[in-house]
C-alpha cells in the first residue's frame, strides 16, 4: 500500500495542472494577439495624422515702433514662436520636472509612470497623477480634432499614444519641447512661453530666471486658477511644488530649491493684449487691408511702424494731466472722466447672469482730446492719440472727427494772399465789421465775439498782415482773406492737404469749415517744410513674414503745395505768434525752450473747440481739445489755456531725438524797409513827430522796420502817407463798397431773419468787450460824428489837438481814407431786431 502512495506522480506533472496554465498561456497569447491587433490598428491610424500640424500653429503678429519695442499685438491666440535655443534652461528644468519627470528616458509613453499613477491614484481614492508625458500633450493639442480633449475612452488614449510615439520618431527631444512650450496655453490670454515670459514678466523667454521658470510651468496645471494677477498665493505655492519636484530627481540641488523657494515673486502691472491705444489699432486695421483678417491674426507678422513709443507715452500723459486740469476750471460743467471711468468699471465687475444681457455702457460724454506729431520729412506718425481713453471709446478723433478749425485756420488764409502779391507788410484794416458780412454766431452783432485769443480784444486800426496773423485778429483777417478771395484760399488748402470740404463764405477764413486734425496737422508742415509736404501721413514702414522676408515697405512721396518763399513768410509770422502773438505764453509761462519753432492757436466759436498747430524744424504737432457732442467748454476756454499747454509738453518730449534746427531762408526771399503807416517802401521822409509831456522835448523816429516779402511782391511805390504817391495796400485794391468781396451765406433779402431771444452777446458775460466796441461806435458818433474808435476802453479818445495850422494833427492810421468811408458805412448799419416769424 505504502508503495502504491510513493508511486503517485508529483502534483505539478499530473495533467490536471496543466490546464490552468494551459488557460493562462492562451490568454496571454490571445491577450498579446489583441494588443498587438489594437497596436497596429492605433500605429495605423497614428501614421495617417498630418504632422506637418505640428507646427502650423497660429501666431500673433507684433507691432513694434520705430525703436524696436513692441507696441501691440494682433492675434486670435496671442504666441509668438521661438526656437529652442530662445528658451532659457531654467524653463526647460521646470516644465520637465512639473510635467514629465522622465521625458528623456521614455519614447513618447511612459509605462511606469502610468503604473505608479494608477497605485497612486488607487491608494488615494481619487486622481492625484497624471500620465500624460510632453509628447502626449503635444499630440492631443495638435490634433484637437482627432484627439478632443473632452473624450476620456480608451480608444482615444490609445490613439494619443500611438501618436506620441509617432511624433518621437519623427522629431528630436529639443524639438518636441520647441513645440511644445510654442504651443501650450499659459493663462490670461498667452499661448506658448515667449507670450507668456513677456506677458506676465517683461522679458524673452532665454533670459527667464528659475522662479520666473517654475511660475510658468507651475501655471500648466491650471492656467486661470493659478494666474498671478489672479491668485498670487496660490501660484507661488505652485512654484515651490515645481521647485520641490525639480529637486527630488534631481535637476536641482538643496542649495538652489532653498534660494528660490523664498524668493519673491514679481510679475509685471496686467494690461490689455489686444490694441492697447489707438495707434495700434490703426496699425492692426491697416495690416487686414493689406494681407486679410485670417493672415493678420495668425501668420505671426513682424510690423515695423513709424510710432516713437517713449513719445507716445509722454503725448498721452500730457493729454491726460491737462485735461484732468481743465475739468477743475472754474465754469466747466460737464460730466468727469473719473466719474465715468468709475462708472464703467464697476458695471465690467459685475457678474453674468444667464439668460439676461449686461446693461450696455453709454458712450463717453466727457472732455476729449487728440494729437498727432508727424515727421517733417517723411509724413511718419510718431504719436498718435484719438481720444482720452481707448478703453473707453475706440473712436479715432484724430482721424475721424471733423470740427471747427477756429482761428487756427488763418495761415492758409495769410499764405493763399502771400501767393498772390501780398506780403506780410500789406496794410489792412482791423476796425469793426457787421457781423452778417461774416456770418458767425447770428445775423446781428459786431464781429469780435469770436476767435481772438485773448480777454481784452481791442481794435488797431490799420494794421499788417504780419501783425494780423500774430495777433489774431478777426476783421483783418476776414478783409485780408476777401482781398485774396475764397477761392484762392480753399484751393491753397486743398494744396497743402486738407481735404475736407470748404464752405464757400467768408466764414471759412475764420476756420467755421470742419477738418480733421490728422489734415490740418500735414497741411502745417508745409511750412517748415518751406512748401512741401508729405503726400499722405503714413504708420507702417515695413511688414516681414515670420522668415524675415518682407512683404510690404512704405514709399514715400513728397507734394510741392506751394512756392518756399510763401511758407517761408508764414513761418517768420508763426514764430512771432510764440514770441509775441497768441501763443506767447509758451515761453513765458509753459517753460518751452526757446528753439526755433512755430504755431496757431485756434478757438471755435462759443469755446466749442480748441486748436493748437505749431512745429519744429523735424516734427509738426496738432492738438484738438473738445467734446464728441459739440458743447461750450468753460466761458474763456481759449487755445493757449486748454490745448496749447499740452502741445508745449509733447514738443518739449521731442526735442531730444528730434533736435530743433533754425529754418533756412530760401531763396526768392528779400528783406525791404516798409513803412508801418502805407506798407510801402520807406523813404527818408516816413518821421513821425510827438512831443514828451514831461519834458515838452520834440521826439521824432522813423516809422520804418524790415520786412520779408518775395521778389514779386516787393513793394514797388514809396510811401503814399509820407511821400505821396499811389497807395499799394489792401485799402485801394477793393473799394469800400466791395467790403468784404465774399459776402453772407445767405442773402438777406431773399431769406426773412429769425427772431434772436437775446442779444448776440450778453452783458458782462462778453469775453471780448465786443460789446463794448459796439458802444464805442454809438458814443463817438453822437460825440463828433467821425469814425469809429480804434480801441475797446470805455474811454472814447478826445479829438486831437489843433497844430499850428489850425489842423487836427494826423494820426498814422488816420490817413487811410477809404476805410474810414467803410467803418462809418458798417458802423452806421442799422442793427435793430428783425420781425419775428410766425409759426
Amino acid at each position: 500500500m505504502w508503495d502504491i502512495v510513493l508511486k503517485r506522480k508529483p502534483f505539478y506533472r499530473r495533467a490536471w495542472f496543466f490546464v490552468p496554465l494551459l488557460m493562462l498561456f492562451a490568454a496571454f497569447i490571445a491577450g498579446s494577439l489583441v494588443v498587438l491587433y489594437h497596436k497596429t490598428k492605433w500605429e495605423a491610424r497614428a501614421s495617417k495624422l498630418d504632422y506637418s500640424k505640428l507646427e502650423d500653429m497660429e501666431s500673433a503678429s507684433i507691432i513694434y515702433d520705430r525703436n524696436g519695442a513692441v507696441l501691440g499685438r494682433i492675434f486670435i491666440q496671442n504666441r509668438d514662436q521661438v526656437a529652442f535655443k530662445e528658451l532659457s534652461a531654467s524653463l526647460i528644468t521646470a516644465v520637465v520636472a512639473a510635467e514629465d519627470a522622465r521625458f528623456y528616458q521614455h519614447s513618447g509613453v511612459d509605462f511606469k509612470g502610468i503604473v505608479r499613477a494608477v497605485v497612486v491614484n488607487f491608494r488615494s481614492k481619487r486622481k492625484r497623477q497624471g500620465a500624460s508625458t510632453i509628447t502626449q500633450q503635444l499630440a492631443r493639442n495638435t490634433f484637437t480634432d482627432e484627439l478632443p480633449a473632452n473624450d476620456r475612452g480608451v480608444d482615444r488614449k490609445l490613439y494619443e499614444m500611438a501618436a506620441a510615439r509617432e511624433i518621437e520618431k519623427r522629431c528630436s527631444k529639443e524639438q518636441i519641447l520647441e513645440l511644445y512650450l510654442n504651443r501650450v496655453f499659459f493663462g490670461s490670454g498667452f499661448y506658448g512661453a515667449e507670450a507668456a515670459a513677456r506677458g506676465y514678466f517683461a522679458k524673452r523667454a532665454r533670459d527667464l530666471n528659475l522662479s520666473e521658470a517654475a511660475t510658468l510651468a507651475g501655471l500648466l496645471r491650471s492656467p486661470s486658477n493659478l494666474s498671478p494677477w489672479k491668485n498670487r498665493e496660490a501660484c507661488v505655492e505652485q512654484r515651490n511644488r515645481v521647485l520641490q519636484r525639480a529637486r527630488e530627481i534631481g535637476l536641482i540641488d538643496e542649495k538652489t530649491y532653498n534660494e528660490t523657494s523664498n524668493q519673491d515673486l514679481i510679475v509685471k502691472n496686467r494690461r490689455p493684449i489686444h490694441q492697447e491705444s489707438y495707434a495700434a489699432d490703426l496699425v492692426a486695421q491697416q495690416v487686414e487691408k493689406l494681407v486679410g483678417h485670417d493672415a493678420a491674426v495668425s501668420d505671426g507678422y513682424r510690423i515695423y511702424t513709424t510710432i516713437d513709443l517713449e513719445l507716445q507715452k509722454k503725448a498721452e500723459l500730457a493729454m491726460r494731466d491737462r485735461l484732468a486740469a481743465v475739468e477743475r476750471h472754474e465754469g466747466f460743467e460737464h460730466p468727469l472722466y473719473g466719474d465715468y471711468d468709475a462708472m464703467a468699471k464697476a458695471r465690467a465687475a459685475k457678474p453674468a447672469i444667464p439668460g439676461v444681457e449686461p446693461e450696455p455702457v453709454p458712450a463717453p460724454d466727457y472732455l476729449q482730446g487728440a494729437a498727432v506729431v508727424l515727421d517733417n520729412g517723411t509724413g511718419g506718425i510718431l504719436a498718435l492719440i484719438g481720444g482720452r481713453d481707448f478703453q473707453h471709446s475706440e473712436y479715432d478723433r484724430a482721424l475721424a472727427a471733423r470740427r471747427p478749425v477756429g482761428t487756427a485756420f488763418t495761415p492758409f488764409v495769410f499764405a493763399a494772399g502771400f501767393e498772390q502779391g501780398l506780403f506780410p507788410g500789406t496794410i489792412v484794416q482791423d476796425a469793426v465789421m457787421d457781423n452778417r458780412q461774416v456770418m458767425i454766431g447770428g445775423l446781428t452783432g459786431i464781429l469780435g465775439e469770436w476767435g481772438p485769443e485773448r480777454l481784452d480784444n481791442k481794435y488797431d486800426g490799420a494794421i499788417s498782415a504780419r501783425d494780423a496773423l500774430v495777433k489774431g485778429k478777426n476783421a483783418a483777417t476776414v478783409r485780408f482773406g476777401s482781398a485774396t478771395g475764397i477761392e484762392k484760399v480753399t484751393d491753397f488748402a486743398k494744396r497743402a492737404g486738407v481735404e475736407s470740404a470748404l464752405r464757400p463764405f467768408p466764414a471759412t477764413y475764420l476756420g467755421s469749415s470742419e477738418c480733421t486734425l490728422m489734415e490740418m496737422t500735414l497741411a502745417t508742415s508745409i511750412f517748415p517744410n518751406l512748401g512741401s509736404r508729405a503726400a499722405r501721413p503714413f504708420i507702417i514702414n515695413r511688414i516681414e513674414e515670420k522668415g524675415g522676408r518682407a512683404l510690404f515697405s512704405a514709399q514715400t512721396e513728397v507734394v510741392q503745395a506751394c512756392k518756399p518763399a510763401v511758407a517761408y513768410q508764414i513761418h517768420s509770422c508763426l514764430t512771432e505768434v510764440l514770441e509775441r502773438g497768441t501763443g506767447e505764453s509758451a515761453f513765458t509761462e509753459l517753460g518751452l525752450k526757446k528753439f526755433p519753432l512755430g504755431g496757431k492757436t485756434g478757438t471755435a466759436y462759443n469755446f466749442t473747440d480748441d486748436w493748437f498747430l505749431g512745429y519744429s524744424s523735424a516734427v509738426t504737432c496738432g492738438v484738438w481739445v473738445g467734446f464728441d457732442k459739440p458743447r461750450t467748454i468753460y466761458r474763456g476756454a481759449f487755445s493757449n489755456e486748454v490745448a496749447l499747454p499740452i502741445w508745449t509738453k509733447i514738443m518739449a518730449a521731442t526735442f531730444a531725438t528730434y533736435r530743433p534746427n533754425e529754418i533756412a531762408q530760401p531763396a526768392g526771399v528779400v528783406k525791404a524797409e516798409i513803412c508801418t503807416a502805407s506798407g510801402q517802401l520807406a523813404t527818408p521822409k516816413c518821421i513821425e513827430t510827438s512831443q514828451n509831456r514831461d519834458t515838452g522835448e520834440t521826439v521824432t523816429r522813423r516809422t520804418t522796420y524790415f520786412e520779408l516779402a518775395s521778389e514779386n511782391s516787393v513793394p514797388k511805390d514809396p510811401c503814399s502817407v509820407h511821400n505821396g504817391g499811389a497807395q499799394q495796400s489792401l485799402l485801394k485794391i477793393i473799394p469800400a463798397a466791395e467790403w468784404p468781396r465774399a459776402v453772407a451765406a445767405v442773402s438777406t433779402a431773399e431769406k426773412k431773419p429769425v427772431l434772436m431771444k437775446g442779444p448776440t452777446v450778453i452783458g458782462d458775460r462778453d469775453p471780448f468787450n465786443s460789446a463794448q466796441a459796439l458802444n464805442n461806435v454809438v458814443a463817438a458818433k453822437a460825440l463828433d460824428g467821425q469814425v469809429a474808435p480804434l480801441t475797446s476802453s470805455s474811454e472814447i479818445p478826445t479829438p486831437a489837438a489843433p497844430t499850428a495850422s489850425g489842423e487836427p494833427e494826423v494820426r498814422r492810421a488816420a490817413a487811410v481814407q477809404v476805410s474810414e468811408q467803410m467803418q462809418v458805412q458798417e458802423s452806421a448799419i442799422k442793427l435793430d431786431p428783425p420781425e419775428p416769424i410766425k409759426f
